[in-house]
């Protein structure tokens, strides 16, 4: 896993890269929190969808919430991007959705974007 630390409107993000899955769990994903404001000095996370395990998407194994939980708790944000179009999953659907509108999760297309939601939101609503 590499970190490249890229600032935008004064707020600093940490795009991960990796060609394996580094968020499989909650305690990976706390790795992953940790390693960015250790690294890059930010809680502000930019990963790619597959990045993160598969089962993340699976609302039902609950592992979404407690990661996610766990971020906000830490302080952390995150922007997942990557091609969602293939879920068929209305819950995984509106969850995207809802979450898109808040603060300190996010679903893009691509990096540029996600990069874009952590810093505009954070620099209007922090």
């Amino acid at each position: 896993m590499t970190i490249h630390p890229i600032t935008k409107n004064g707020v600093t993000c940490a795009v991960i890269e990796s060609d394996a899955p580094v968020i499989t769990d909650v305690g990976s994903a706390l790795d992953v929190l940790m390693s960015a404001k250790y690294e890059a000095g930010t809680g502000n996370i930019v990963i790619a969808k597959e990045q993160v395990t598969e089962d993340f998407f699976i609302l039902s194994r609950g592992l979404a919430g407690e990661i996610l939980q766990k971020y906000v708790n830490y302080g952390g944000r995150i922007a997942i991007y990557g091609d969602y179009s293939h879920y068929t999953s209305k819950p995984l659907r509106d969850f995207i959705r809802e979450s898109n509108r808040g603060r300190d999760v996010f679903f893009a297309a691509t990096k540029e974007e996600a990069i874009d939601m952590l810093t505009r939101r954070a620099s209007a609503g922090r």
